[in-house]
């Protein structure tokens, strides 16, 4: 494992936010660049996304979101990859948020936010910039 496997991206809509075509666009935009992508669907809560994001042995964690509930999932999902020593799953968020708010959430270790608008081509070139594969954890 290491540099030259395929980055795997969970992809997951958090909360009660039903909204999910931003999702679906952005999972297929990750697949046609040759990512491996897990897409969970809606209604996940902070517990289900890191779960399954450490069970699928995940790069990177794709939040998105419209409701306005990031400042609550956003940082419960940053707190129980910690938790759970998985910190080094890398965290990034899409969708509607004030501006006041993401300097806040960068803040707490999410990597980056795409907000609507946000060309597909320059989301998948920032993946492909800033997230590398995780280590191989021994069995």
């Amino acid at each position: 494992m290491g540099e030259d496997r395929k980055l795997r991206i969970l992809i997951t809509k958090p909360g009660l936010d039903g909204h999910d075509r931003g999702a679906r666009v952005i999972a297929r935009a990750f697949r046609d660049a040759g990512f491996e992508v897990i897409y969970t669907g809606c209604h996940q809560s902070p517990e289900q996304i890191v779960n399954t994001a450490i069970q699928e042995d995940v790069d990177l964690i794709g939040l998105s979101i419209l409701s306005g509930a990031h400042t609550y999932s956003f940082p419960r999902v940053l707190e129980l990859l910690k938790e759970k020593g998985a910190e080094d799953i890398s965290v990034i968020g899409g969708g509607i948020f004030p501006l006041e708010d993401i300097p806040k959430l960068k803040a707490l270790g999410i990597k980056e936010i795409f907000e609507p608008g946000s060309k597909l081509a320059d989301i998948v070139n920032w993946v492909r910039s800033n997230i590398k594969p995780r280590k191989a954890v021994a069995a």
